[in-house]
């Protein structure tokens, strides 16, 4: 090929791109955009990984996080790390080794674990194991009373990825119960990102409505909304739980605390993004072709919805997820000091509450595991809603 045909299809594809930018929609640019931010695009992975992890917590997991699942014989046990190879030889299947409790006098009587070494107390890591049943879409409420209870029935299954036949196998260790702490962390994750879905979505609406309302109509109406935004806003978290904390029942299930506290999260979450609507309509309501919808006849509530959120939309989604990991600090910050979610919820902030004595720091550092998984979830969270938002900028110096 002659240097004259090279420059040809070099320029034919130059055009090609050139036409496919023009020609692309907000969304493809905002994700080719994403696509070049290395660290944004990692912590979209990790996310994308924690958040199958928590959904399929129970199939990932060998056993239940609740009491219920509890290793009697195994109390504050350190984690097991399946190997091929050891001082008796390797093995094709990864194996970890039994265990037996017995009575000390060095330690006045109490029973201590053993583990055992020999070829024969081999435990052989085996996958898609039966074990306790699991639903996957049921929801249960039970509030006090029996007009809002209800269930919704779900998909049950018994098969786990791994586990061993004689006995157990706790890859992160065991808690003071003997829970096992790899089934419990999953399932926390689990719970925190719901937590954090259910207040996000109820602080979206009423951040779309109230900032709607208040940046199409303006006037007395939107001084009254500010006041109210305002007022939200300055409410202190903490004695606000704290309240809460106390007027909770003590009867009140863990799934009736849970949506409590998911919603109340909601209910103060709303006024950064209600302000940051407001804004945005305020400077649009008087473009031209909202005068030419309002010509058109049509009512408020539609130019709103297809004429002025749309414009608005990719900067929506950034402050959605940016709102998540806070929703699920807030979340693990009251669970943490004894406000939020108790035992027997698994959630982050519940399984914190176990890192805070000397004890934990100097004999048992496994408890610290699902501190990585919380650090981790929240960076991956704010990459990826830094690099959104970066995307999203159509005034960026890399665009």
């Amino acid at each position: 090929m002659t240097d004259t045909a090279t420059e040809t299809a070099l320029s034919a594809k130059e055009k090609k791109l050139k036409e496919a930018y023009f020609t692309a929609s907000q969304g493809q640019l905002i994700w080719q955009r994403f696509k070049r931010n290395k660290s944004a695009l990692f912590g979209a992975w990790v996310l994308i990984i924690l958040i199958l992890s928590g959904i399929f917590a129970p199939f990932l997991t060998p056993y239940d996080p609740t009491i219920s699942g509890r290793n009697e014989d195994y109390l504050n046990g350190a984690p097991q790390i399946p190997s091929f190879c050891d001082d008796n030889g390797c093995s094709l299947r990864p194996f970890i080794y039994g265990f037996e409790r017995t009575r000390s006098i060095k330690t006045n009587f109490r029973w201590v674990t053993t583990v055992k070494t020999d070829l024969e107390s081999r435990l052989y890591v085996q996958f898609f194991t039966k074990g306790v049943e699991y639903t996957y879409l049921k929801f249960n409420i039970n509030l006090p009373g029996d007009a809002l209870d209800f269930t919704v029935p779900g998909l049950t299954f018994d098969t786990h990825l791994f586990g061993v036949n004689d006995g157990f196998i706790h890859i992160f260790g065991t808690d003071s119960t003997g829970k096992d702490v790899y089934s419990r962390t999953l399932t926390a994750i689990n719970t925190s990102l719901a937590v954090g879905t259910i207040g996000v979505f109820i602080a979206f609406v009423m951040a779309l409505v109230i900032g709607g309302v208040a940046g199409y109509y303006g006037g007395m109406l939107d001084s009254v909304l500010q006041m109210i935004t305002d007022t939200i806003k300055t409410i202190p978290s903490i004695p606000l739980f704290m309240a809460l904390a106390a007027f909770i029942p003590a009867e009140w299930s863990a799934e009736a605390r849970f949506l409590f506290i998911s919603t109340v999260l909601g209910l103060i979450g709303w006024p950064t993004l209600a302000r940051r609507i407001r804004t945005h309509l305020l400077t649009e309501r008087g473009q031209e072709y909202v005068l030419a919808a309002q010509l058109c006849g049509a009512s408020p509530a539609h130019i709103i919805r297809k004429h002025l959120l749309p414009s608005f939309t990719s900067y929506i989604i950034v402050d959605l997820v940016i709102s998540f990991p806070y929703m699920v600090l807030s979340e693990t910050a009251l669970s943490f000091i004894g406000l939020g979610l108790k035992d027997p919820v698994n959630s982050l902030g519940v399984m914190l509450q176990n890192v805070t004595s000397t004890d934990v720091l100097l004999n048992y550092q496994w408890y610290f595991i699902p501190v990585f998984f919380f650090i981790a979830l929240v960076l991956a969270f704010v990459f990826v809603g830094d690099g959104l938002r970066d995307a999203a900028d159509p005034y960026g110096s890399n665009h």
